[in-house]
């Protein structure tokens, strides 16, 4: 088995986690949250930064936030309060990526709502005021743009008049840059599909790649990370590089780590990569040392 195959097989192959607490943030079935408690040193008073992850899949209903349980339990287990986020994703075509505009409201009211019902479910170590949007792959697309809301016309609906008081988003192995996603065509040709493309609208198209793609909606002022594997051959690292070359235009610092292996090491807790994610979080929330 290839280098590329085993580390897919190995977070696939990895136990589903049940979560400590499941709440919904809307009223479709896909618009609930799983919320992993932290596990806190002995001695700490602060309660502990709310992480919200946003599993990938290419925005396709096959891929659930299931796969990404035993990465969250993971990070709780770092010190962190988790949410993994579900959303909608492609309908009963199980090949078919996305949903517009349902997958894009989903992000947008999973990040406006889920820290709210931390605080009113009273999770015990858990602190909303401090979140961190973390993301794999389609998940990195979706807290990339999450944060770049308030880059959006005020016409469109998912618009904030401000940033989101985050304390920032580190994005693993993201599609970050739409339209370098589309021409390298990858995930099969699902930014097309999230974007609900049709043959001969390119007017169409070319509006709501302009509203979709994080790297058309740059500066965020949000501190943002990158964490790429050097030998993705799923989202490749020109995906990321490009992105990056959008926000130094931009004026904006986008920290981007490169790590050793594929696509997939990022999530998998077995893997050392998935301690540096961690520790790039803690960095972000301000639990981490200094650089």
């Amino acid at each position: 088995m290839g280098g590329a195959a085993a580390e897919e097989t190995s977070v696939l192959g990895l136990a589903p986690v049940a979560p400590d607490r499941t709440a919904a943030y809307g009223e479709h079935p896909d618009q609930v949250a799983d919320f992993y408690l932290p596990s806190r040193p002995r001695g700490a008073v602060r309660p502990a930064p709310l992480v919200l992850l946003f599993h990938g899949g290419a925005w396709r209903a096959p891929y659930d936030r299931r796969h990404v349980s035993p990465f969250a339990a993971f990070l709780a287990g770092r010190g962190f309060a988790v949410a993994s986020v579900e959303y909608r994703r492609g309908g009963a075509d199980p090949a078919r990526a996305g949903r517009w505009p349902e997958t894009f409201d989903d992000i947008a009211a999973a990040v406006d709502t889920v820290p709210g019902l931390a605080r009113e479910l009273g999770l015990p170590g858990a602190d909303p005021d401090r979140v961190v949007l973390t993301g794999h792959s389609a998940g990195g697309h979706a807290v990339l743009w999450a944060a770049a809301r308030h880059r959006l016309p005020s016409g469109t609906p998912w618009h904030l008049p401000s940033s989101s008081p985050l304390r920032g988003v580190v994005a693993l192995a993201p599609i970050a840059d739409l339209a370098t996603a589309r021409a390298l065509d990858v995930c099969s040709g699902a930014v097309g599909e999230l974007l609900g493309e049709v043959r001969g609208d390119g007017d169409e198209l070319t509006a709501r790649l302009a509203l979709a793609d994080p790297a058309a909606l740059l500066p965020t002022a949000i501190p943002t990370t990158i964490v790429q594997g050097g030998t993705d051959i799923d989202v490749p690292p020109a995906v990321a590089d490009a992105f990056a070359a959008a926000a130094t235009r931009a004026g904006q610092d986008v920290r981007l780590v490169r790590t050793e292996g594929g696509h997939f090491p990022p999530i998998d807790p077995t893997m050392p990569v998935a301690h540096t994610v961690a520790d790039e979080i803690a960095h972000v929330a301000g639990t981490g040392p200094a650089r």
